[in-house]
């Protein structure tokens, strides 16, 4: 960490910070205020993300005290300062106070390691200091902080940017109080003990359009696949049945992707793209993503329990079992990732026969596992295909290659001619027949698939299909107009051929 001109000896012989510059020093604090996120919550998800068995240490590093924790999970794992999502704000204020010549501070309650690895990382401060310091006893946080500042400084002897409540203490106790993103109960709070906070940057509390974002609900559009079995029986009355498992799938779902992002954070801040969304850009913190996360598995869960067939709550349970078994481990092993989207995909129609008591025929379950694993190894190959443009041979969290594309292309256009084969078989099935008046139109069907997968296909391999084929085939207007064709054929078949 490069000093600051101005700046003497960090340290006095009293072991008092100080510094040589007559000028009032800016004070910082890191977590939610310089960066917005919380490194502790972000160390701890990263930890559980390498190993969840971790979580049965975590209630035993608590007995070490707040500043034990934090040493324990310091000395496991420390965010990378490089990829933190920093305020621009906060940025323009630190530089603002270099310019005029003022030592500038970051002093935090988080690890000492890892408020040294941010102001290594960002070179704009003269001091750092942090939990776990030589000169700091306890969690520098609080009272703690305040008077660890006033012992070091002297009252209203320095200016302190700070964004809680935690922070008030301090501000009380400050020259000039900054308040990062403050809303209007921290600013009356702050008030009521005589502090005028000036506010730095705009938002406060809960940033409810980011954590919708996070939700992703125009992912809810692969929960139709639950209405299959409905549809595929022509069983109609039991469509109310399955419209609510739909939407307890919806919200479980959407807690599944909050979890997901948070696991992933430190691939997600790397990618060109990922790195928007709201948790890897700071947009939402964690603690915000997994209240929501718990709130919406509580409310699926119950609603299931409640409402629909105890067999339709065991899918759910296991779905989840599934997500969380893919997102901490499967997702990170070759072919099995893709086989673990496949399944997931095919648990929704599961799902749907589980809510509706409907019966699925056997075909139909090997129809969709062939069907989904090459749509997911479309989805791999899309990947590989942006990290060639980009000239990265490999990517964080995922074991690919640039290299595995010719095999993971062979993979998928052999499933892909697998899935058209089965449904074949499956619109000759015996069962099947006595749904349809005319059960040898599904035949049609195959041209219409075969000509939808093989252009999925030559769209990826020109560097076209983005992220997500399912979502992809949302918007895209030819995939829209096959499925509307596959959908008559099927109309057509049900009614006996006859429009």
């Amino acid at each position: 960490m490069t000093a600051h001109p101005d700046q003497a000896e960090l340290l006095d012989a009293g072991g008092n910070a100080g510094f040589a510059s007559d000028a009032v020093p800016l004070i910082v604090d890191m977590d939610g205020t310089l960066c917005r996120t919380d490194t502790l919550h972000e160390g701890v998800l990263g930890l559980l993300a390498q190993n969840p068995l971790q979580a049965l240490r975590l209630p035993v590093w608590l007995r070490d005290g707040k500043a034990g924790f934090k040493r324990h999970v310091a000395d496991r794992h420390l965010i990378d300062a490089a990829t933190l999502p920093y305020d621009d704000d906060v940025l323009d204020l630190i530089r603002t106070a270099r310019d005029e010549g003022r030592p500038v501070a970051l002093i935090s309650a988080a690890d000492h390691r890892q408020v040294e690895a941010v102001a290594n990382h960002l070179g704009l401060f003269d001091l750092a200091l942090g939990t776990g310091s030589p000169i700091v006893e306890g969690n520098l946080r609080g009272e703690a902080k305040a008077r660890f500042l006033v012992e070091n400084f002297g009252g209203a002897g320095f200016d302190y940017v700070g964004d809680s409540k935690t922070d008030l203490p301090v501000w009380a106790l400050a020259r000039r109080a900054y308040g990062v993103r403050a809303g209007n109960p921290l600013r009356k709070a702050a008030g009521t003990q005589g502090t005028a906070l000036e506010t730095v940057g705009n938002g406060g509390g809960w940033p409810a359009r980011a954590l919708m974002r996070a939700c992703r609900p125009h992912q809810w559009a692969k929960n139709v696949l639950i209405l299959l079995p409905v549809l595929t029986a022509q069983e109609l009355g039991h469509l109310p049945a399955a419209l609510l498992a739909m939407l307890c799938f919806s919200l479980a779902a959407s807690a599944i992707y909050i979890i997901n992002d948070l696991v992933d954070l430190p691939s997600d801040r790397a990618h060109p793209r990922k790195r928007l969304r709201p948790f890897a850009s700071g947009a939402a913190n964690a603690q915000q993503g997994l209240v929501v996360a718990a709130f919406l598995l509580v409310v699926s869960v119950l609603a299931a329990a409640v409402l629909l067939p105890a067999a339709f709550l065991g899918v759910l349970v296991t779905y989840l079992a599934a997500t969380s078994l893919y997102s901490f481990w499967l997702k990170r092993k070759m072919v099995a990732d893709v086989l673990g989207l496949a399944a997931l995909y095919t648990l929704r129609i599961v799902a749907g026969a589980a809510a509706t008591g409907i019966v699925l025929s056997p075909w139909l379950l090997v129809f969709s596992m062939f069907l989904f694993f090459s749509l997911a190894t479309i989805k791999r190959q899309a990947e590989l295909e942006d990290m060639a443009k980009r000239g990265t041979e490999t990517t964080a969290g995922r074991n690919m290659l640039i290299g595995d594309l010719p095999i993971l292309q062979a993979m998928s256009i052999g499933a892909a001619q697998m899935a058209v084969l089965v449904f074949a078989l499956y619109s000759q099935d015996a069962e099947v027949q006595t749904h349809f008046g005319t059960p040898d139109l599904l035949l049609l069907v195959c041209p219409v698939l075969f000509f939808w997968l093989g252009r999925m296909q030559l769209l990826t391999r020109r560097g076209f299909m983005t992220d997500d084929p399912i979502v992809f085939t949302i918007r895209d207007k030819v995939s829209l107009a096959s499925g509307v064709v596959m959908l008559l054929i099927f109309a057509l078949a049900a009614r006996g051929g006859t429009p």
